[in-house]
C-alpha cells in the first residue's frame, strides 16, 4: 500500500498569498535536469503542448518583442511552429492547421471570424487587416505557458538547468468544465485539412496517466480559484475517486468508467491535489459538503508582520500597524471575510507607492465589499481619506446610502496614514 495522497485547499481573503503557496508547492514537484542543447530544450518545451498552446506561446514570445499582431504566415514561420510540426512529423497542410486552430479558439462574438465549431474558451481574434492577436481576457489563463516560456529562455541562456515538472497548474473559471479537466470530445484537424472529432484527455487525466507510469515519484494537481467553477461538474464521476482512501493501491480503492471513453480509471495514490479558494467572494460557486469532506482546509490569514515601514521626511509609517488597524475597522463595520491580505501592502517602500496602493487597490477593494457605502468607507479609512457626497444633489433622486469621494490630497499626506492606526492605539 502506498502513502495516502494529500487533498488540501488553501482558503482566505484576497491578498493572503494563496496562489504564492501553490507556486512554492510546485517547486517541491520539480526536478532539475542536466543542461541540454537548444534543440533539446525546444523539443522539451513543445512536445507536451497542443497546437493551441504553441500558437499562444508564439504570441507570448512576440509580446516580449513589443509585437501583438501576427499574420498566419508569420505564425507558421516561427521556430516554435516549425519545431512542433517536426515533432509531429508534419510536413504538409500546416497552413490549414494554423488557420483551423485560430478559428476554432476565436472569439465567439468576433465580427471578422466566421466559424461555427468554436471551442468553449476563446483565445484569438483578428482585425480588419487579417492580423491575429490574443484576447485580453485569455492572458490570465496563459500564466502557466508564460512560466514555461520564461524557464525555456532562462535555460537557453544557460543561467539555470532545465526542469522536469511533475505537476499541472490550472486556473478554474466559470466556463471551465469536465472536458478541460478530465476528458472531452475535441475537434482535430488532419494533415489533409479535414476536421474530425476525437476524445482527448484533460489536464487532470494527463497528469494521472503520467503518475501511473512513474509510481516512484509524487505528482501534484494545482488548482487556483477552485470555487470559480462548478466543481461537481468539473470533477464528475471522479468525486469519489479523489478521496485518499479510494485511490489506486489502497484497500478501499475504487474504479469507474470515464464518461466519454468508457475506459476504467482510478486516481493514482501518488497524485496530490492542492487548491486555493477565495472565501471573500460569495458570488462564486459554493463547494458542496460531499466535496468539502474530501479535502483538508488550511486558512491563510493576513500576515502584517511580513510588512516593512515607509519613511517620509522623518515620519515613519508602520505598514504592519496600518494593515492591522484597517482590518480591525473592516471587521467592526463589515465582516471577517472582507479583510485585506498583506499582499496589498507588500513591497511598498515609498509614499508614492503607498498612495497608489490605496487609490488603485485598497479603497476600491473595500468599496466593492461594502457596495460603495460612503459611511462605511469613512468609518474604515477616516474623514481624511473619505468625503461623503449628497447623492440626492448629485443624482437628482434619493439614494439609499451616501456616496463618497476620495480626498486625493490625503493620499500624499503621511499623517493621513498615521491617523488610521494611531487613533486605535
Amino acid at each position: 500500500m502506498t502513502d495516502l495522497a494529500k487533498n488540501i485547499i488553501y482558503t482566505g481573503v484576497a491578498g493572503t498569498g494563496k496562489t504564492y503557496r501553490l507556486q512554492q508547492i510546485a517547486k517541491q514537484y520539480t526536478e532539475f535536469l542536466p543542461v541540454a542543447n537548444a534543440d533539446e530544450l525546444l523539443k522539451a518545451l513543445l512536445k507536451p503542448l497542443s497546437w493551441r498552446d504553441v500558437i499562444c506561446l508564439i504570441f507570448l514570445n512576440n509580446y516580449q518583442q513589443g509585437r501583438k499582431l501576427l499574420k498566419v504566415p508569420e505564425i507558421i514561420d516561427h521556430q516554435f511552429f516549425r519545431m512542433k510540426a517536426q515533432l509531429n512529423d508534419r510536413k504538409e497542410n500546416l497552413n490549414q492547421t494554423a488557420w483551423g486552430t485560430l478559428m476554432m479558439y476565436s472569439d465567439k462574438n468576433s465580427v471578422r471570424v466566421k466559424y461555427h465549431r468554436r471551442a468553449s474558451q476563446s483565445y484569438f481574434d483578428k482585425d480588419d487587416s487579417s492580423n491575429w492577436f490574443l484576447l485580453a481576457d485569455s492572458l490570465p489563463l496563459l500564466s502557466d505557458l508564460q512560466t514555461k516560456l520564461t524557464d525555456y529562455q532562462t535555460a537557453l541562456n544557460n543561467q539555470f538547468q532545465p526542469k522536469l515538472e511533475r505537476f499541472s497548474f490550472v486556473s478554474f473559471h466559470q466556463a471551465y468544465g469536465y472536458e478541460e479537466f478530465v476528458e472531452g470530445i475535441r475537434p482535430h484537424i488532419a494533415d489533409n485539412g479535414q476536421m474530425s472529432y476525437r476524445i482527448e484527455s484533460g489536464a487532470f487525466l494527463r497528469l494521472c496517466q503520467q503518475a501511473k507510469h512513474d509510481p516512484s515519484h509524487r505528482y501534484a494537481m494545482l488548482i487556483d480559484e477552485i470555487n470559480r467553477a462548478n466543481v461537481a461538474r468539473v470533477f464528475g464521476e471522479l468525486m469519489s475517486l479523489i478521496e485518499p482512501t479510494k485511490r489506486a493501491g489502497q484497500t478501499d480503492s475504487l474504479s469507474v468508467n470515464l464518461a466519454y471513453s468508457r475506459q476504467p480509471f482510478s486516481v493514482p495514490s501518488n497524485v496530490d491535489i492542492y487548491a486555493t479558494m477565495n472565501s471573500q467572494d460569495h458570488s462564486l460557486s459554493p463547494l458542496d459538503l460531499a466535496f468539502r469532506r474530501r479535502f483538508e482546509f488550511i486558512e491563510c490569514r493576513p500576515q502584517p508582520q511580513l510588512l516593512g515601514k515607509v519613511m517620509v521626511n522623518g515620519a515613519e509609517i508602520d505598514l504592519a500597524k496600518l494593515l492591522t488597524a484597517l482590518n480591525e475597522r473592516i471587521m467592526q463595520n463589515l465582516a471577517k471575510d472582507n479583510q485585506l491580505g498583506h499582499s496589498f501592502l507588500w513591497g511598498i517602500d515609498s509614499l508614492q507607492a503607498l498612495s497608489a496602493a490605496f487609490s488603485q487597490s485598497i479603497i476600491p477593494q473595500v468599496a466593492q465589499a461594502c457596495q460603495h457605502h460612503g459611511q462605511i468607507l469613512q468609518a474604515v479609512f477616516g474623514q481624511r481619506f473619505i468625503r461623503l457626497v449628497d447623492n440626492k444633489k448629485a443624482t437628482g433622486f434619493m439614494a439609499p446610502q451616501a456616496g463618497f469621494d476620495i480626498n486625493t490630497q490625503a493620499l500624499d499626506d503621511p499623517n493621513s496614514y498615521l491617523a488610521i492606526y494611531q487613533s486605535t492605539q
